[in-house]
């Protein structure tokens, strides 16, 4: 097992991708426009930072760090809350976040046998910090996905330096996307998948609102894009093998034995003011964007979704004893609804496009090929 000393000298600092975003291919699920970057960032405040760590020949994994906000997040908290589509997974300070409805800390991801270190490592952030020096109590909220496929995940190198890297780099501007943080090592659909992430703004007619979305896409499934089923088309889905059997009970050689297993971790953000009720109908949503692409959300499928408002209206302080909040109401909800699962579907397809090939000791896994999707989507007349 390698020590955690030795990680220090392959935390690899994210860079944009060189691959197109979904927007470049024509794709632009739904009705409403983009922010600015059309990115979590698009909500005013929310930072993102990254951390990909890359040794050896063998570990393939990152850190991905979501601030709500500037501040003192211990002190204003911000309301927040759980959808879970499938339940697989191991995620890390749920039980409060949705017992109490707010989120004390930044929001991390990373691998599945990654996230007790990284939430230490958060613990440890937020208590050094001088206005939590007599703060008792911490709850780190982390989520993972499993990027064993590529990742040496047992050996779980030291992860401290990799939170605070991705802390440290957390920016509200444009997000690095693809094979980046805790998108190094993970696949979508049999292809390299990643981290993605898009928004939308309504009008103002609307409420003029921001739904920001990224996610750490490592799923599969039968991939859709736009409705073309670019997966059959290009030959690789779950199932492919019994579906493609002939009369001799021979299957296809380059098929694989994909079930659609996996992972997807949806973080929403939105400037609308939304108590945890409302945040958890929102992230429900989010799950229709990812039925979109192709998932169905299969046995071995972990599919969580967190979302948080940053609006200072319904922020709290540990110290309040009375809480008034004025609160977005329900009929307001139906243009978040068709936002966030347009958004949800868009990053996706970013995670895939913007990813780059990673290799390691137990293969290398390439992005989806763009130069055959785009054919595929011209023909639909699918075009920038």
């Amino acid at each position: 097992m390698r020590r955690a000393l030795l990680l220090l000298s392959c935390l690899v600092p994210a860079t944009l991708s060189a691959q197109v975003r979904a927007r470049t291919l024509g794709i632009a699920p739904g009705v409403f426009r983009p922010g600015p970057l059309n990115a979590i960032t698009d909500v005013a405040g929310v930072a993102v930072g990254h951390a990909t760590v890359s040794h050896g020949d063998s570990i393939r994994t990152g850190v991905t760090a979501i601030l709500p906000h500037g501040g003192d997040l211990f002190r204003e908290r911000v309301p927040a809350a759980l959808h879970v589509g499938n339940g697989f997974g191991k995620l890390l300070g749920v039980t409060q976040l949705r017992e109490l409805g707010e989120l004390e800390t930044p929001l991390l991801l990373t691998c599945t046998l990654c996230i007790w270190q990284v939430g230490d490592g958060l613990a440890q952030y937020m208590m050094a910090r001088p206005e939590n020096a007599s703060v008792r109590s911490i709850n780190p909220v982390v989520g993972e996905t499993n990027d064993g496929a590529l990742n040496a995940t047992r050996a779980r190198p030291g992860m401290a330096a990799a939170v605070q890297q991705a802390l440290a780099a957390a920016s509200t501007g444009p997000v690095a996307e693809g094979s980046v943080g805790a998108g190094h090592g993970t696949v979508m659909f049999g292809w390299k998948g990643g981290i993605g992430t898009a928004s939308r703004r309504l009008p103002a007619s609307l409420g003029g609102h921001t739904v920001g979305v990224l996610v750490q896409g490592n799923y599969g499934g039968v991939l859709q894009m736009a409705g073309v089923p670019v997966g059959p088309l290009l030959g690789r889905y779950a199932f492919q093998r019994d579906v493609e059997r002939d009369a001799a009970g021979r299957s296809p050689g380059d098929a694989g034995a994909e079930r659609g297993d996996g992972s997807c971790m949806i973080v929403i953000a939105t400037d609308a003011p939304l108590l945890a009720r409302n945040l958890e109908r929102l992230g429900a949503r989010a799950i229709m964007g990812l039925a979109r692409t192709g998932s169905s959300a299969s046995n071995g499928s972990g599919d969580y979704v967190l979302a948080f408002s940053t609006n200072p209206r319904v922020r709290r302080s540990p110290d309040a004893s009375v809480s008034t909040n004025d609160e977005l109401g329900n009929d307001a909800m139906s243009a978040l609804f068709q936002a966030v699962t347009e958004a949800t579907e868009e990053a996706l397809y970013n995670a895939m496009l913007m990813a780059t090939p990673v290799s390691s000791r137990a293969g290398t896994v390439r992005p989806l090929p763009v130069d055959s999707v785009r054919p595929l989507l011209e023909a639909r007349g699918i075009k920038p």
